[in-house]
């Protein structure tokens, strides 16, 4: 079985790829997906127009929403060629989690600027999402406030030996394994 934990930020995503059954899984890759183009600086927030601004023109916005979709579909694709998908076995599905930092709707929030930043969550969390179903991969949207209750849960297993389990993916991988890496391995593990 093989499952894939996202991180998603503004801009960009962490993945951990897991594999193995849950009772035991094995760090496989780590990489960071490029949602935005670095040479477009205004993708990386796309509802923005600068200085605390809301950005208004919705052909800007569109304009910057086609770009992160291009570099959603190369990185996702990139993802995919690398040498964990070649073991993945014929019929095997895989499954996503995506941790995010909020759910919240954005219409429901009264300041422009805040809003800017709840369209850009959202927006990010959807191509990336659309991305990977493209592939046919079922996704799991986690709230990052509720992934450490919820892995202790849904796992069966103190927060002490999740987080034994999560030093032992980290020295798998090596550097950097910060709490975004973290956060995906866990995200991956609970959809493995």
């Amino acid at each position: 079985m093989t499952a894939l934990g996202f991180r998603v930020k503004s801009g960009y995503a962490i993945a951990v790829v897991l594999s193995g059954p849950i009772r035991a899984p094995s760090a496989v890759a780590r990489r960071v997906l490029e949602l935005s183009d670095p040479d477009v600086v205004e993708t990386r927030q796309p509802y923005h127009a600068g200085m605390g601004r809301a950005e208004e023109d919705r052909r800007e916005i569109a304009r910057r929403v086609g770009i992160i979709e291009r570099c959603a579909r190369r990185s996702l694709t990139a993802l995919m060629e690398d040498d964990w998908y070649a073991s993945v076995g014929p019929g095997e599905r895989i499954s996503a989690g995506l941790v995010v930092g909020s759910l919240i709707d954005p219409a429901d929030v009264a300041s422009p600027h805040i809003r800017a930043h709840a369209n850009e969550g959202r927006l990010f969390r959807a191509v990336l999402e659309e991305e990977l179903r493209s592939h046919g991969i079922t996704c799991h949207v986690l709230v990052e406030k509720h992934l450490a209750g919820r892995a202790t849960k849904d796992l069966g297993r103190s927060a002490r030996e999740i987080q034994r389990t999560l030093a032992d993916f980290g020295r798998s991988l090596g550097s950097p394994w910060r709490a975004e890496e973290k956060a995906a391995a866990i995200a991956a593990w609970l959809v493995l």
